[in-house]
């Protein structure tokens, strides 16, 4: 893909927390007309991650999570932003002194990524996974 082609593809994604996921995927699909793009289930009937697509936007969605050691599994929204170079990105943040509340990881769903809060306590997610329509 050229550069500009990989510029002109969006690289910030709302993403949500539902505490019954499976539910909120048929949801919106039946309600907004949201698309289901991609569905990464967990054994216990948990959404890890899945994707949304409504024209040329997308969202992303997972089950809630009672974890408080990881601000990331238990917020309700949040924005993840797409980045090429997330070690350089993570290293960035981090000598900027920003809060770090998930640190960098591999992802079952393909990604490296990592959380932390802006100055108003707002979660941003950013990792090298770009959802494809």
């Amino acid at each position: 893909m050229s550069a500009s082609s990989q510029q002109d593809r969006s690289n910030v994604f709302p993403v949500f927390r539902y505490q019954n996921a499976p539910a909120a995927l048929e949801w919106l699909e039946k309600a907004f007309g949201f698309k289901k793009q991609m569905v990464v289930p967990e054994p216990d009937g948990r959404i890890a991650h899945a994707q949304m697509s409504f024209g040329a936007g997308m969202i992303m969605l997972g089950s809630e999570r009672d974890n408080p050691e990881n601000r990331w599994q238990a917020v309700k929204q949040s924005t993840y932003v797409y980045v090429e170079d997330i070690e350089a990105h993570y290293a960035r943040a981090k000598a900027a002194g920003a809060q770090i509340v998930r640190e960098l990881q591999d992802t079952p769903y393909g990604s490296r990524e990592y959380g932390v809060l802006d100055l108003e306590g707002y979660l941003w997610g950013f990792g090298n996974y770009r959802p494809e329509k």
